[in-house]
């Protein structure tokens, strides 16, 4: 009986000092390393890869924003899942898909009421957008709802709506695209692309030097 209450006393001991052992190696040791190398290293990503202008944080560059006027550059369309209201905090704390298949009718109607739209709020009187040139991306939300990016072919449809109602030429606008379209990365992964919080930052300081 003794030896039995020894030997129980003695794994719970051992037991204990592993979990005083490893709480610290894992939950205090290992954080502070990883942050520390992180923020030595790469401070912006360590931080959120946050986007400021006028001296404030207004976004992440990782995390896309709706609510945009015609005025602006537009997003991706997020389907309601993560819709930006004040800087960066989301109404709704909420990312994914609508999962719907591709020939599902609810998404088939919403892909062509939103080509619609597209096509209509991008004309202007000496510009007529195509229905075909309308990209995937300026009627479908990505996985997350939250693609902080648009293809440079959204980006060019939407040169001429954007310099009409900044009253500005279309070189101008379409350069400034230009300048803030980023090729794959390294050379060879996913698509070029433009990021639309970026991108429309660039634009209001373009607008008040105009």
């Amino acid at each position: 009986m003794n030896n039995s209450v020894k030997n129980t006393t003695r794994l719970l001991g051992a037991g204990l000092r592993a979990l005083l052992v490893l709480t610290l190696v894992t939950g205090v040791l290992y954080p502070l390393v990883i942050t520390g190398v992180a923020q030595g290293l790469f401070p912006g990503h360590a931080n959120g890869s946050q986007i400021t202008s006028g001296g404030r944080v207004v976004g992440s560059s990782l995390i896309g924003q709706q609510g945009y006027s015609l005025d602006y550059f537009q997003p991706r369309p997020a389907n309601g899942l993560g819709e930006n209201w004040v800087n960066t905090r989301y109404k709704l704390i909420l990312s994914g898909a609508t999962n719907l298949s591709a020939d599902n009718e609810k998404l088939v109607r919403s892909v062509r009421a939103a080509k619609a739209e597209v096509v209509k709020e991008n004309s202007t009187a000496d510009y007529e957008v195509n229905p075909a040139d309308v990209p995937a991306d300026a009627v479908t939300s990505s996985g997350s709802g939250l693609d902080p990016d648009i293809s440079p072919r959204y980006a060019d449809l939407q040169v001429h709506r954007v310099a009409a109602r900044n009253h500005l030429s279309v070189g101008q606008v379409q350069r400034l695209v230009d300048r803030h379209t980023e090729g794959r990365t390294l050379g060879f992964m996913g698509d070029p692309r433009v990021n639309v919080l970026e991108l429309n930052i660039a634009l209001e300081d373009l607008v008040a030097k105009h």
